[in-house]
């Protein structure tokens, strides 16, 4: 019995290495949990097509909507561990939604790290009109006025929405937290002036915008500046170390994958953020490509991690909550 045990274990293992040799043998599934056409779809098809030169399959894409982000990332914890479905999430959907619904799986324990992903760092935004030109300025008419100035979010739970929160409780402000349908909505409205301020996406777009309609752009919630803002300063410039905020992304795979599975997927993903036509495409979005060092699993497995620490006592002290 112990002869039969030994040589089954033995083909089971030969067996798993071949299976890992030879893949990918099919298509793989990328599953975005958001509806096509949003920032995340959109990105998971850029990355698709340099994936599919690399691992020399089709990489299928399936927009899996629905309370942000947790049914697609489920749907991913439920699948198959063989690498032929991963999942995109970001900030909010593996980070955030962890404190905000009572989930039936685990963020960390659940799923395993492929790698990070591109990122956009949230600015600073206010209406025009508003008496303050930096930051130091602005936080002084905020405390000399409390509670009149509002502020604008995408909705409860939102990333601009928790951002607003920490900028509250790092400089002592109160604002009042108004939740719209969208960022869009709550940017043309800081534009119309009917809102104080709001933390937003520096798109090409939003950035020309706001410099023709004389908004304040007061700091990049980043270490660095941003190529496409070169003079709006970081939040380090002007006196709020490490207040950062940015809409990152990353792959993930159900948890159990194989590891040279793993390590297949993270190279096509490497690959693919080395492309120069998505470099390019990055670039016109003002996000940025994480270094090399920041593209290995371990690496996003420790940085997930972190924001959870970061990010979850600030949502239960806050008591955002959603059933």
């Amino acid at each position: 019995m112990l002869r039969t045990l030994t040589a089954l274990i033995a083909i089971a293992l030969s067996c798993a290495a071949a299976s890992a040799q030879s893949y990918p043998s099919r298509p793989i599934t990328m599953i975005v949990p958001f509806a096509a056409g949003g920032p995340a779809d959109t990105l998971a098809r850029f990355l698709a097509e340099p994936m599919r030169r690399t691992l020399n399959q089709p990489v299928i894409i399936e927009d899996v909507p629905g309370a942000a982000g947790t049914l697609g990332v489920g749907r991913l914890v439920r699948a198959a561990p063989d690498g032929y479905t991963i999942g995109i999430g970001h900030l909010g959907t593996n980070v955030f939604n962890g404190a905000v619904y009572n989930l039936p799986f685990d963020l960390l324990k659940d799923l395993e790290p492929i790698a990070l992903l591109p990122s956009n760092a949230y600015m600073l935004l206010a209406k025009p009109g508003v008496p303050a030109n930096t930051v130091p300025e602005l936080i002084a008419w905020l405390k000399a006025n409390p509670e009149q100035a509002t502020a604008g979010t995408a909705g409860i739970g939102s990333i601009g929405h928790l951002a607003t929160i920490d900028f509250e409780r790092r400089t002592g402000v109160s604002l009042r937290i108004v939740p719209y349908r969208g960022g869009g909505p709550a940017f043309n409205d800081a534009l119309a002036g009917n809102i104080t301020l709001l933390f937003d996406l520096p798109t090409a777009a939003t950035l020309a915008i706001a410099s023709n309609a004389k908004m304040h752009q007061y700091a990049i919630l980043a270490p660095h500046r941003l190529p496409a803002a070169p003079d709006v300063p970081t939040v380090d410039e002007v006196g709020l170390d490490g207040l950062y905020t940015a809409a990152w992304y990353g792959f993930w795979a159900p948890k159990g994958t194989p590891k040279e599975i793993i390590a297949r997927l993270n190279a096509a993903a490497r690959e693919a953020m080395a492309d120069p036509e998505f470099i390019k495409r990055m670039q016109q979005q003002s996000a940025t490509i994480p270094t090399a060092e920041q593209q290995s699993p371990e690496w996003l497995a420790n940085f997930q991690s972190k924001e959870i620490a970061k990010w979850w006592p600030l949502i239960k002290s806050a008591n955002i909550k959603i059933q």
